[in-house]
């Protein structure tokens, strides 16, 4: 008959008209059918990329140069890349040299002064730029508010606590190191890091649990001084600081209801200050090991001041006295 494409006896594949998938209609349908979004292109094999990639983890698994915070090869932390997303955060990140391996930027993403500036900054840099699908960055963000940019920041190399100390012996000045306790926001790490840094201090401790950790936002907060000062990271920050203790540094609390004031410590001996959270200050075992507990006078009517900024004023009065 006219018009009818299927001759007599034959049989369709498929078992019914619709959804057929052999013949007139239906030919090909599943080899037409999408499979997904395009890989990025460091997670492609032979994508040049990707053999960037694979290089840069090479060379730092064999322990690249000390600078932008890496460290000794065998002192890698377990965490992995961080993606920064957003204009503003990226375009930041940048330029506080925070180290980045990429800068993915959406297709058909309009472009404004930001976008350029990064995209500028990146290739000054040597970072790689790639163009990927929206959705790729779509599966990144929760809310999808990355406006079509991310910065793929590595994990941050930890100096390894014995490592710390001993480049301090190594230096012509008594030691001047800060050691975190409770502290969980990488904003207040970022800000102590900055500070140690501005007052002549030679490093940061923190526990390898329940604490902030060296993150774009940390780096982007200490305004680079996490690339030029080492950050140790503890297993146990109790037993590291009683090891410090045996060799010599005094170990100084803040808090408080403390048993001292700064009016009247001595800060010219090697020290440790121990900086607590402000709402949980230092934990018991941690308060049970340091030599005193220090507080900090003041005028007004405050009770306590944010971590960053106390660590900042005692680190202050101690450069103060080590330069007199």
């Amino acid at each position: 008959m006219a018009g009818n494409s299927q001759r007599r006896g034959a049989v369709r594949k498929g078992g019914t008209k619709k959804g057929a998938v052999v013949g007139s209609g239906g030919k090909r349908r599943r080899g037409l059918e999408g499979r997904g979004a395009t890989p990025p292109a460091e997670a492609r094999t032979k994508h040049p990329a990707a053999k960037r990639a694979a290089a840069a983890a090479k060379a730092a698994a064999k322990g690249g140069p000390r600078g932008n915070g890496a460290r000794p090869a065998g002192r890698k932390n377990d965490d992995g890349p961080e993606m920064v997303l957003g204009r503003n955060p990226v375009v930041e990140c940048l330029r506080a040299g925070v180290p980045a391996s990429a800068l993915y930027v959406a297709v058909g993403t309009e472009n404004d002064d930001r976008l350029s500036e990064s995209v500028r900054m990146a290739a000054d840099a040597g970072i790689s730029i790639l163009e990927v699908p929206r959705g790729d960055l779509d599966r990144l963000s929760a809310n999808g508010l990355h406006q079509g940019v991310a910065l793929q920041v590595p994990a941050y190399r930890y100096a390894h606590p014995d490592d710390l100390l001993a480049g301090v012996r190594d230096s012509a000045e008594p030691a001047l190191l800060v050691a975190l306790d409770n502290i969980s926001d990488p904003r207040n790490l970022g800000a102590v890091i900055r500070s140690v840094a501005a007052f002549g201090g030679q490093g940061v401790l923190i526990p390898q649990r329940r604490s902030a950790s060296v993150t774009a936002v940390a780096w982007r907060t200490s305004a680079g001084a996490a690339a030029r000062l080492p950050v140790a990271r503890a297993t146990n920050l109790t037993r590291t600081l009683k090891d410090w203790a045996a060799k010599g540094i005094q170990v100084v609390g803040l808090d408080a209801g403390g048993d001292a004031t700064l009016d009247d410590f001595d800060g010219r001996e090697p020290t440790v200050i121990v900086v607590g959270s402000e709402g949980k200050g230092l934990s018991r075992l941690v308060r049970e090991n340091c030599d005193s507990i220090l507080s900090i006078p003041m005028a007004g009517p405050v009770e306590s001041l944010n971590a960053s900024v106390a660590a900042g004023v005692v680190l202050a009065e101690i450069a103060r006295q080590r330069r007199s």
